[in-house]
């Protein structure tokens, strides 16, 4: 059993000291896929002004870079700003494939000012491997970093003509 207090202790002190939201988004996805038992990926998407939702920092094979407004497992998770938990991605009628060997889904909205402007989203190599308890340990552990995504996606909003 994962002891989600003492990752959140972890995370939190991984966090501290240091501003760059990118950096802590980082770190923080690395984190969570060096700690999380039997997971296969675990980042970050952010929601862009056209609604899909981008790559950003994230620990496991490569990704799909862009996911349609809406689509798939992150996109309903974002589009609800709700957790999503899928025991079977197979199941799931509008899954968009990344990484074949992935067989579970948790995706947690990060939402500020009424909408969700990123997701963190893990995947798993086997069938129903997140519980009540992974749930409530995952979304306060994302909680931890949201002020950081938060911070990341205001910057990504800006255009880039004007950074």
């Amino acid at each position: 059993m994962v002891d989600y207090s003492l990752l959140a202790g972890q995370a939190a002190g991984l966090l501290s000291g240091e501003p760059d939201p990118l950096a802590n988004l980082a770190n923080f996805a690395a984190f969570v896929f060096s700690e999380l038992p039997e997971i296969n990926w675990a980042g970050f998407y952010f929601a862009r002004s056209n609604g899909d939702l981008v790559l950003g920092p994230f620990a496991g094979r490569p990704a799909c870079t862009r996911l349609p407004m809406g689509r798939g497992v992150c996109g309903a998770a974002s589009t609800s700003m709700a957790t999503l938990v899928v025991d079977d991605v197979d199941a799931f009628a509008d899954h968009i494939v990344c990484d074949s060997a992935s067989r579970s889904e948790m995706v947690v909205p990060i939402v500020a000012d009424g909408r969700a402007v990123a997701v963190f989203d893990i995947d798993a190599p086997m069938l129903a491997r997140f519980d009540a308890a992974d749930k409530a340990g995952i979304e306060a552990l994302v909680a931890i970093v949201a002020p950081f995504a938060v911070r990341l996606a205001d910057v990504l909003a800006v255009p880039a003509t004007t950074r």
